[in-house]
């Protein structure tokens, strides 16, 4: 039997129906507009260089999608608790039978040059993020989208406008909760003077956000980027301050030191080293929430020994098995970790820990041995075993670890490999340049199961960076997409898991809590559903 857990996500696919009919908020009422503080008054926060130029289309790291969610506003937006408001949306509403979406804008709206935010604001933007040509990789999102093609350019004919404030979106398959993924960055609008030339739009992006960029040069490559308010933005996240400075460290350290200095105001992940003292240190001042945030390492299919057959199979099984996740979260996280029994989060709804096959995410070195052995049987492996990491994310002490325990259990060599930054990281796996596995995870775009699977390991998708393929596993993400009902489509995606858990693309490590600090010179500070803390709401002076 599977134990299902309804986590914070209900809120908002449960709410679905009130959302598209009545067109009004459901989010709750916390934030910190009813809180004083000086409203010229700039928070600074942490985090990394961006992989690329600032398309919405073209960011699926955190680092990027820290500021476009700052820059630009979708449809949607998410509340502290994943629940959807409307934020461009005057309504979202369906068909009978959830294949056409009828989309209505409010009226009024403008980016910060001025230009109207209208239908063909969305309509332009999303044909672009489609086009294979334009190489965007978020191009999958939209390939539920009628016209979609994953092997020539093709225009998205389900998109239809019918006046400047109203389009339709014509959906290939039913799909019942389509309004959850409209507040992922992928699907913000673009004004007109984007396409001019999008490269240097992307260095100095013009959005219709709560923030925007303090000037053409606010964003100082591998230093930092400077935000103000927009003041012409009157949504859901209307900022209560004057702007967000983001400093892009290469330390946690570093920036865990800044902020008990009171240099930075707010850090959203405090560094592995501070797990059993940040709280006591920072009291009232620190979290210790469930966030959702899945936490793994890659073995990529193109690597010998580990391509998806029976020899790379048994390898894949045995490093699983090798690793003593339990151990590792004692000791390097202090406990604020929980071991992984899916591929998703318990946060989300549809979250199981009885998944067929999650056995193979326990610690049993002497299984692993077998596996490894009869792998070796196959054809036998001599190499050092690696797991590559950024150096600037703090992660250099789990992946020791890790490599620890897998080099413990089946008698191999096996080592960390370190990159100075995460961009650069993620540049050899987008060229498939990894000589060994490398550390991955995901930090959720929207509060659906559907967008921990599809993202990640879809055939095709844009953050498959294991290049990993599976005709069973696509085909029940499909017939999830087409379920007449969330429960069906839950269903449809524990089955999908457990195809991952035969073939592991990945090794599931845990799940993440989201461990922050702030200093004393702010208030109203408050995390949200997706560990990342709600800029807009903070107060100082």
């Amino acid at each position: 039997m599977i134990n299902k857990r309804r986590g914070i996500a209900a809120v908002a696919t449960f709410g679905i129906a009130s959302l598209v009919l009545a067109g009004c908020s459901a989010s709750s009422d916390e934030g910190g507009s009813e809180s004083t503080g000086d409203a010229t008054a700039v928070i600074s926060t942490n985090g990394t260089e961006p992989q690329n130029p600032l398309i919405p289309t073209n960011t699926t790291e955190v680092g990027g999608g820290k500021i476009i969610d700052l820059v630009f506003a979708g449809l949607v937006s998410y509340d502290a608790n994943g629940g959807i408001e409307m934020d461009n949306a005057e309504s979202i509403e369906p068909n009978d039978d959830n294949t056409v979406w009828t989309v209505k804008l409010k009226d009024g709206l403008t980016f910060t040059n001025g230009d109207k935010v209208t239908a063909d604001s969305y309509i332009k933007a999303w044909n672009y993020g489609a086009l294979l040509s334009n190489a965007q990789s978020s191009s999958y999102f939209f390939d539920n989208i009628q016209g979609f093609s994953y092997d020539e350019d093709s225009e998205l004919t389900g998109l239809e406008k019918t006046d400047d404030l109203t389009f339709t979106v014509s959906l290939t398959n039913a799909e019942a909760d389509f309004p959850i993924r409209l507040g992922y960055s992928a699907y913000m609008p673009l004004p007109e003077s984007a396409y001019d030339d999008i490269d240097a739009f992307g260095e100095s992006p013009i959005g219709n956000g709560p923030y925007k960029l303090a000037s053409e040069d606010a964003w100082s490559h591998d230093e930092g980027i400077k935000l103000v308010t927009n003041e012409d933005y009157d949504g859901p996240r209307t900022p209560v301050n004057g702007g967000v400075d983001i400093t892009f460290y290469t330390s946690q350290d570093t920036a865990y030191s800044d902020t008990q200095s009171g240099n930075l105001d707010v850090l959203d992940q405090v560094p592995s080293s501070t797990f059993a003292s940040y709280e006591d240190e920072f009291g009232d001042r620190s979290v210790n929430q469930a966030a959702a945030i899945f936490q793994s390492f890659t073995i990529p299919q193109y690597l010998e020994h580990f391509g998806n057959d029976e020899e790379g199979n048994l390898r894949r099984q045995a490093i699983s098995l090798s690793v003593d996740r339990d151990s590792i979260i004692d000791a390097i996280f202090d406990g604020t970790r929980t071991a992984a029994k899916d591929f998703t989060s318990p946060v989300i709804d549809g979250w199981s820990d009885s998944l067929e096959g999650a056995d193979v995410l326990s610690y049993d070195p002497a299984k692993a041995k077998e596996l490894w052995d009869k792998a070796d049987a196959i054809s036998e492996y001599d190499d050092t075993f690696t797991i590559a990491y950024n150096a600037d994310g703090d992660h250099e002490a789990w992946v020791t670890a890790a490599t620890n325990s897998i080099a413990d259990s089946l008698d191999i060599t096996a080592e960390p490999q370190a990159y100075a930054t995460f961009s650069e990281l993620l540049d050899d796996e987008d060229n498939d340049k990894m000589t060994g596995a490398f550390r991955s995870g995901w930090q959720a775009d929207y509060p659906s199961m559907v967008n921990f699977l599809q993202p990640l390991y879809q055939t095709g998708a844009g953050s498959n960076y294991g290049r990993y393929s599976s005709d069973e596993f696509d085909n029940l993400l499909k017939e999830g997409g087409q379920a007449a009902s969330i429960e069906d489509a839950t269903a449809k995606y524990e089955q999908a898991q457990e195809v991952l858990l035969k073939d592991l693309p990945v090794v599931p490590l845990w799940y993440s809590n989201v461990n922050g600090v702030w200093a004393d010179t702010v208030s109203n500070v408050q995390y949200g559903w997706n560990s990342v803390p709600l800029y807009y709401a903070i107060t100082k002076g």
